[in-house]
């Protein structure tokens, strides 16, 4: 095996700050492995793209044959285990593309990785880092945290199958000895996330003055995580996580959705004024909410401050101010994104239920 590193789902939204954060401070070769769904986009690795260590494979997690001649020319040390169907509304509307990504893909990861593994005459220190959301927990009450011991419980067609794609990981440590490490973070926020978002759609509503969506009452509370933050965890943890083990990644910056919009629209209070005059938070509008909308998500982020070391450097203030200066500094990303896929930004997952 050679210092190559394979991360899947590269061209996405936290793939993308991982490989970015790869190249510029580790010594490693990277080989993006992405089918280049309607969320992938490879302009967010411009710069990276003219590096001699990175290479772009447009591939299908779920093409078996595809994924075994990859782990054949390149021979990896690592995998980072990033490329998921991940928006849950998307889930509500069309399960069956998530089934087919999440699962049926990690478990065709998991059995190329065990074939390119039983060929290796020397597979010590090798990982296959599956990365996971806090999702596949449930929903927390008003008090409590989620350790890495809490129970599943997936409320959501997105979180049921990324619970499965756990559970086949972990069944492949143990019955085939498969080196793995897990890891579930809470919400991401940052540069280049998919328009469908929360935080990118506050921000393109306010530029176009349009009404402001809030699902419910917005007092659904989430913990966020600046995604450069993340990625930082993610490598550690590939790189220095106990094998067979999982740890939660949080930025211990629990908000309602209200609160995070209310913020965002202070922010833009300052850096970009309404042109009439007056607060941006008039926009705010409450819609219908969605099903299965879990109430609330809490990271108890201990094991692995205490266990490598990490910790978050960018708190809410800071991480959202520079979210939102990226947003308004980039207008035309977003653009280019919504002319390519009409339903970006747009509502999504409004059913009733049966």
């Amino acid at each position: 095996m050679n210092n190559t590193v394979f991360v899947t789902g590269g061209a996405g939204f936290i793939g993308s700050a991982v490989i970015r954060r790869l190249l510029s401070e580790h010594d490693v070769t990277v080989v993006n492995i992405d089918k280049l769904t309607y969320a992938g986009n490879l302009e967010t690795l411009n710069a990276e793209s003219e590096s001699e260590k990175y290479v772009f494979e447009q591939r299908d997690i779920c093409d078996r044959d595809s994924i075994d001649a990859l782990f054949e020319n390149y021979r990896p040390k690592a995998i980072m285990h990033l490329a998921a169907e991940s928006h849950v509304d998307r889930s509500i509307d069309g399960p069956a593309e998530f089934i087919q990504t999440n699962i049926v893909g990690t478990y065709n990861l998991l059995e190329a990785t065990r074939n390119y593994l039983s060929s290796q005459n020397d597979a010590d220190g090798f990982r296959f880092h599956h990365i996971s959301t806090d999702e596949v927990f449930g929903s927390l009450g008003d008090h409590g945290l989620f350790t890495e011991e809490s129970p599943y419980d997936p409320n959501s067609p997105y979180s049921a199958s990324k619970a499965s794609s756990d559970h086949l990981v972990r069944a492949w440590h143990e019955t085939f000895g498969l080196p793995v490490v897990l890891s579930n973070c809470s919400n991401n926020y940052g540069p280049y996330q998919y328009p469908e978002k929360l935080l990118p759609v506050i921000i393109s509503k306010v530029v176009a003055a349009e009404p402001i969506p809030v699902y419910g009452t917005g007092s659904n509370v989430r913990d966020w995580l600046y995604v450069d933050d993340h990625a930082s965890a993610l490598i550690q943890i590939m790189q220095e996580g106990q094998v067979g083990r999982s740890y939660n990644v949080g930025g211990n910056e629990e908000k309602t959705n209200l609160e995070v919009v209310k913020t965002v629209c202070g922010i833009l209070d300052e850096l970009r004024p309404a042109s009439g005059g007056g607060m941006h938070e008039r926009l705010i509008e409450f819609v219908a909410d969605r099903p299965g909308h879990d109430q609330r998500y809490a990271i108890d982020a201990s094991r692995i401050q205490r266990e490598l070391g990490w910790e978050p450097q960018e708190s809410f203030e800071s991480g959202m101010r520079k979210t939102v200066q990226w947003y308004l500094d980039n207008q035309e990303w977003i653009e280019m994104i919504t002319r390519k896929n009409q339903s970006a930004g747009q509502r999504l997952g409004v059913i009733k239920k049966s």
